[in-house]
């Protein structure tokens, strides 16, 4: 998948009904992972690098020693 391909499919899906927000960031997180992973199924490089960079924003972060 190009980028090319990415725009289209962007502007294919400005055309659907938007859904729901995440109601957290793990639910977030989820959404990421699965579109990640259908990137990498069909080889979509661009696609997969783009999706990995908003996975490691969407990770909780946590302080060393914090007590949970």
């Amino acid at each position: 998948m190009t980028m090319l391909s990415l725009t289209l499919s962007k502007a294919l899906a400005k055309g659907r009904s938007t859904p729901p927000r995440p109601q957290s960031r793990e639910e977030l997180l989820v959404t990421l992972l699965r579109k990640r992973a259908a990137a990498h199924n069909v080889g979509a490089e661009d696609l997969e690098t783009l999706l990995r960079d908003q996975i490691r924003w969407a990770l909780p972060m946590h302080k060393v020693g914090a007590n949970d």
